[in-house]
């Protein structure tokens, strides 16, 4: 996956579509992500010792990698990304302005 975790993302397509957020996990394995205050479902909980009451809480879902896209720190717009080797090592490039992404 092009897409680390704390990486600031741009929502594409789905109910979220144009909203910002930042990366909170990824599961590589489904190839989806988890971004805070996006793809927010509501969900409701029994009864248990640590909450009592239960009732409706809301909660973040995965997205698809496919759904989103990377913002660049450099150029601050949504990029593409590729993969550039220097001295053995593998590093993110934007395909926008060509600057290495931390």
């Amino acid at each position: 996956m092009k897409i680390k975790k704390n990486d600031n993302v741009l929502v594409i397509s789905g109910k979220d579509r144009l909203k910002q957020g930042k990366i909170v996990q990824t599961i590589p394995a489904k190839k989806k992500v988890i971004i805070s205050g996006i793809n927010i479902v509501k969900k409701s909980v029994k009864p248990t010792k640590k909450n009592p009451k239960g009732g409706i809480i809301e909660i973040s879902k995965p997205i698809n990698v496919a759904n989103v896209m990377l913002i660049c720190p450099k150029c601050q717009k949504p990029a593409r990304v590729s993969f550039q080797l220097k001295n053995d090592k593998k590093t993110r490039i934007c395909k926008i302005c060509k600057e290495e992404i931390e």
